[in-house]
């Protein structure tokens, strides 16, 4: 049996056209020329082998998947091998549902679907720059635990496992488990330290509460921390969006390595060990589940999303708040226009719009 797909889509819905997918693959496959390590130093050369090797097997894994999508375009499905569709899987990660860095605020331009992501550059900027990394000080064993966003002035919005990881409640209200810290930093991009990073750093002084109902937490922070002034807050959708499943979106946050949802080894080559910096990661809705307060999309979310915003991209408004995934089933989030009325949600004073 062939593997699941990262993403809880199929193939044929990522992409509209399949033949156009595997031709641009392919030429950017043709286009690319691998360095020689014959002249690096003889220290060097070790490091540029295997950086060889990886971008290898990268071409081989993306090789096969063109070969599987001119397969599947021309319905051939049951001729499709399973190195054919760890391929599609490969290519509908990198391109059909992408994870794209994010340095100095911004983030290069997409081919294919995503290119509409230009015309939004401004807004999306704006988007980036209200995210940030959940970070701990005290903790036995994390250093930082997930995303988080800002909802009012002095406000972010993340998931209850986050928050329970460095807070405690004594039944009336929720402080800060004895010896613990947290911080909230807007950074933590791709080239920036991975400790520091003060001047984007904001303390965090309250719980303000954590949700009973759903995967929710909010934390109280102070803008006068960091050396830089905090942003504005996110507009958060006070409304539900008119044609979900399917409607454009894009999360923002810090996917970590995931061991539980990928093919470990191939994944690692595939993404060159990047992981637990800023990242925007576009896709779709797929469904509502009303009575279960959750929002259903299919963004390439890892362990590291917890937390992250689900953005609309028609109006940049805030949709829903990742909470998590299941491998080829799904991403999940709470849908944040059903909770315009939240007695803590009116109490943080969030920015419903």
């Amino acid at each position: 049996m062939r593997p699941k797909s990262p993403v809880a889509t199929g193939t044929e819905q990522v992409f509209g056209d399949l033949r156009e997918v595997a031709d641009r693959v392919r030429a950017g496959l043709e286009a690319e020329r691998p360095e020689s390590t014959e002249e690096l130093p003889p220290d060097e050369a070790p490091a540029g082998q295997i950086g060889q090797f990886a971008q290898s097997e990268r071409d081989r894994v993306l090789t096969a998947g063109v070969g599987g999508l001119e397969k599947l375009a021309a319905g051939r499905t049951d001729e499709i091998s399973d190195d054919e569709s760890f391929g599609m899987e490969a290519i509908v990660l990198l391109e059909g549902r992408p994870a794209i860095l994010i340095q100095n605020q911004d983030f290069a331009s997409q081919q294919g679907d995503w290119a509409v992501l230009d015309g939004q550059r401004a807004a999306i900027r704006d988007s980036i720059a209200r995210v940030g990394r959940v970070e701990v000080s005290g903790h036995t064993s994390l250093d930082w635990l997930g995303t988080a966003f800002l909802v009012s002035p002095d406000v972010v919005m993340t998931n209850r496992h986050v928050a329970v990881e460095f807070s405690r409640t004594d039944g009336t209200g929720w402080t800060f488990q004895q010896g613990m810290g947290a911080r909230v930093d807007i950074a933590e991009e791709l080239g920036t330290p991975s400790t520091g990073g003060e001047p984007f750093a904001f303390a965090v002084t309250e719980v303000l509460g954590i949700h009973q109902d759903v995967d929710m937490a909010l934390l109280r922070v102070d803008p006068s921390s960091g050396s830089q002034a905090l942003p504005l807050p996110l507009a958060v959708a006070a409304d539900a969006p008119p044609d979900v499943p399917g409607r454009p979106v894009y999360v923002i946050g810090y996917p970590a390595w995931d061991g539980r949802r990928n093919e470990p080894e191939s994944m690692r080559r595939i993404f060159m060990d990047v992981y637990n910096v800023k990242r925007l990661q576009p896709g779709t809705t797929t469904e509502v589940l009303p009575e279960e307060f959750t929002v259903k999309h299919d963004c390439s979310t890892l362990g590291g999303n917890s937390g992250s915003p689900v953005f609309d991209l028609t109006d940049h408004r805030v949709l829903g708040l990742h909470y998590g995934g299941r491998y080829g089933i799904g991403n999940y989030a709470v849908p944040l226009w059903q909770m315009v009325d939240d007695p803590l949600l009116s109490r943080a004073g969030v920015n419903f719009v």
